[in-house]
């Protein structure tokens, strides 16, 4: 069995789950660590906005929105469907 592929938060359709693998260095780095994004932490996309707005995720109990361009900062690992 493979493991699951690295990606990208912001390519998460509402609903899927991931786990964080890694946090690309951004001005936004500390401030998502702070808030929990941690590597290994698994994260839920709560909701997608259309058009390309903001992406609501849960991490850790903690629900919060961030711009799709700042979630592209965040790699993750899809939680394969048959162990949601």
């Amino acid at each position: 069995m493979n493991a699951p592929a690295i990606m990208r938060l912001s390519h998460l359709k509402q609903g899927e789950r991931a786990y964080i693998a890694e946090l690309e260095d951004s001005d936004l780095t500390e401030k998502l660590l702070e808030m929990g994004c941690l590597p290994g932490e698994e994260v839920v996309v709560e909701h997608v906005a259309p058009l390309g707005g903001p992406i609501a995720i849960s991490v850790v109990g903690y629900k919060f929105s961030l711009r799709k361009s700042d979630a592209s900062h965040i790699l993750v690992q899809q939680v394969p469907l048959e162990l949601v």
